[in-house]
């Protein structure tokens, strides 16, 4: 299968792209390295020293023969979008090309603007180019858990049926997102549902949990780490707990810490991703796929690095709750559901404890680059100081 992967050079991008691989398939990419530049714009950098995108393809080509073909732009270019769908016609797309940060698209009107902008575009630069050039290809879109935002009732997969005055029909189930960039995600997952009715094209709409981890099958293989943030507005909980406990610092929880949220690791959701490419929708089919393992509350998080850090390695370290930077609910039931991956033949690979040893483990080797990117760490961007700048 040709598959073209928008954000190749990112967290989930590069790892997809050697799982690929592996198993045989013809991978191109395509990136801008935005991710890089606005993690430096931050004080910022990858826990977990990278290497440029360009020597990752020289290394990929001595383990698996051959590089990947790459095209530098930006995916809300249509006319670059655009060229590259025209070069490769490929049977399916990986569209991870967008600012994928909460805190960043709050800092302030520029930064919500810009995820506004560039999110929505690239994701309809996508849709139209796939429908003029390769209209039976397959739109692999990741969104997120978090457009559905914590209803007060069970979360379906994409869909529920509903009854009101007298009458049943299926809708979408309402989204109610917690920040400009999710709902970025909304507006994409509305605009491809609109695409597949009037084009009927082929989409999976992803709704992924949060994703942890340091660890693939490809990474042990070739040594090839993929990027780890670990700062307040790239990083997640659990990156930044586990950083903050390597480096003596308290764990860092917002609030209550009773925020709960579906977690998977990066080698899972690399798994899912890889399955629901090689189990495509049905032509003209428009399905929501919600990708996670377990749910946990932050509060839970920062007492597992805190027991598993002090079994490991003897030291227990403390748990600071500050308070919350960000406008949410810090205590609500939380209960989605996750069927249709299994269905497929999903199986987790770990448990979240023995993925959280495994990046204690890689990201100590590293410690002195934690120590100096400590300053990141403490909460800056407050959603209610959002403003002009």
């Amino acid at each position: 299968m040709k598959i073209l992967i928008m954000g190749i050079d990112g967290y989930i991008g590069f790892p997809l792209a050697m799982r690929l691989l592996n198993r045989g398939h013809q991978v191109y990419g395509l990136d801008n390295y935005i991710t890089r530049r606005r993690v430096s714009k931050v004080g910022s950098d990858s826990a977990l020293p990278i290497l440029s995108f360009h020597e990752r393809n020289r290394r990929l080509k001595r383990h698996f023969g051959h590089q990947i073909p790459f095209f530098y732009g930006d995916a809300s270019n249509p006319d670059f979008v655009y060229k590259v769908i025209e070069k490769i016609r490929p049977d399916a797309v990986v569209h991870l090309a967008e600012q994928r940060s909460a805190p960043y698209s709050m800092i302030g009107l520029r930064e919500a603007n810009e995820t506004m902008v560039k999110n929505i575009t690239s994701t309809m630069n996508l849709i139209y180019a796939i429908k003029d050039i390769v209209p039976e290809a397959h739109i692999l879109k990741l969104g997120t858990m978090g457009e559905y935002g914590t209803p007060n009732i069970d979360i379906p997969e994409g869909f529920f049926e509903i009854e009101y005055n007298g009458r049943r029909d299926v809708l979408p189930f309402p989204k109610n997102a917690g920040s400009w960039y999710h709902w970025t995600k909304v507006h994409d997952s509305n605009n491809l549902m609109f695409a597949n009715r009037v084009w009927n094209l082929a989409v999976t709409d992803v709704m992924q949990g949060v994703v942890y981890g340091t660890k693939t099958q490809e990474i042990d293989e070739t040594g090839l780490y993929t990027r780890f943030d670990i700062d307040e507005v790239y990083g997640t909980a659990l990156n930044r707990f586990t950083a903050e406990a390597i480096i003596d610092m308290p764990l860092t929880v917002y609030g209550k810490g009773g925020q709960t949220r579906g977690f998977l690791s990066l080698n899972d959701s690399i798994q899912c991703l890889t399955l629901a490419l090689e189990k495509p929708p049905k032509a003209g089919e428009y399905r929501v796929l919600n990708q996670f393992d377990e749910k946990y509350s932050v509060g839970q998080l920062a007492e597992m690095v805190q027991r598993i850090f002090e079994n490991e390695y003897g030291k227990r370290p403390e748990i600071a709750h500050l308070d919350n930077p960000r406008v949410e609910k810090e205590e609500h039931y939380y209960n989605p559901e996750h069927r249709k991956l299994e269905e497929m033949g999903y199986r987790r690979t770990k448990i979240i404890e023995e993925e959280i040893v495994d990046a204690i483990s890689d990201l100590s080797k590293f410690r002195d680059r934690i120590y100096n990117l400590r300053g990141t760490l403490m909460p800056k961007t407050f959603w209610k100081l959002s403003a002009y700048n």
